[in-house]
């Protein structure tokens, strides 16, 4: 009789009905371990709820969000290992002020940062626990592109961290001959971005329409629309790793990004393709360069070419193996 498997808790504030970067992670992570471990997707977990032998790992996506699933786990399953893996407003926002998320972060014992930046963001003592997980995608040939307009491609629900606005006048700074066109997908989250998505979508523009608004699609329709773009724009003032530059760059796809940290880590620092978060204008201007110098998107492309070694599943895969099996193995975890 084969021994039975090691059971992993994943705790994911979003699950698949979310089709958000939290729930993209966990299903991904989920998928990886099965074939070893007996894998549990959940919003929360709590030994009233699961009667019987707690896992043997918990991996919680988000300190603050998970804080309360962070907290029950530790308090009933003292040694057991305990990962968390923070988020964008996690790491630049909550660990700062959030105590629950704070709480988190002592729990814990093993921290996960999505991107190279990340650890620059923890005191010391919290540091020597954390390791850096790139997220990963498939590798997609890139489609053919629209060859009347320059498709940029903006994915993600909109709600203040994604700062969906700043793309969205940037295209008001645009020469009137531009051929730039946005092509938004994700839901509007508040009726202000709403609105403007409406009345972007409705205004009659020099030239070419230059908004498309798509809503919410699902993913796989999402990374179509991706493969066949010109370029992708990430506006974001906050970002722990961000799925989509991922499945961009996996795609051949350049992408124009926030100068911020958690993109930043990402891309590499001496990335050309950055903007000033929030300056519509610096980002018109990248778009306008961007949509009519090859020389400068050709730059762009190589230079995110050489982060995609960092985005293959298999190293994914193998690093969260890698995670798994190093938090069972600790001398104090109870098997």
């Amino acid at each position: 009789m084969r021994p039975p498997k090691t059971t992993v808790a994943i705790i994911s504030p979003a699950l698949r009905k979310a089709n958000n970067g939290n729930w993209q992670t966990a299903y991904r992570w989920s998928r990886f371990l099965r074939a070893a471990c007996e894998v549990s997707l959940e919003t929360e977990w709590s030994p009233a709820d699961h009667p019987g032998k707690p896992p043997a790992c918990m991996i919680a996506l988000h300190a603050r969000r998970s804080a309360d699933t962070v907290g029950r786990f530790a308090k009933a399953c003292p040694g057991s290992p305990l990962v968390v893996v923070l988020t964008g407003t996690d790491l630049y926002r909550d660990i700062r002020t959030d105590e629950c998320a704070q709480r988190s972060l002592d729990l814990a014992t093993h921290l996960v940062v999505l991107q190279e930046e990340g650890p620059a963001e923890l005191a010391s003592h919290h540091r020597t626990k954390c390791r850096v997980i790139y997220q990963s995608a498939p590798a997609l040939t890139p489609g053919t592109p629209n060859q009347r307009t320059f498709d940029v491609v903006l994915v993600g629900h909109m709600r203040a961290e994604k700062d969906p606005l700043t793309p969205m006048r940037a295209l008001e700074w645009l020469p009137d001959d531009s051929p730039v066109r946005l092509i938004h997908i994700g839901d509007a989250l508040e009726n202000e971005y709403l609105r403007a998505a409406q009345a972007l979508q409705a205004r009659a523009w020099p030239t070419v329409g230059r908004y498309l608004w798509q809503a919410g699609l699902p993913h796989h329709d999402t990374r179509q629309r991706i493969r066949r773009a010109q370029a992708m724009v990430i506006s974001s003032v906050i970002e722990g790793g961000a799925n989509v530059i991922i499945e961009a760059v996996t795609a051949g796809v350049p992408v124009l990004a926030s100068r911020i940290p958690g993109n930043i880590g990402m891309l590499g620092r001496d990335y050309n393709g950055y903007f000033a978060p929030g300056d519509c204008r610096e980002l018109a201007r990248l778009l306008d360069r961007a949509s009519r110098d090859p020389a400068f998107l050709s730059l762009l492309q190589r230079q995110c070419a050489r982060r995609a070694p960092l985005f293959a599943p298999a190293r994914e895969q193998a690093e969260v193996i890698r995670l798994v099996t190093d938090a069972l193995s600790r001398p104090d975890t109870l098997q």
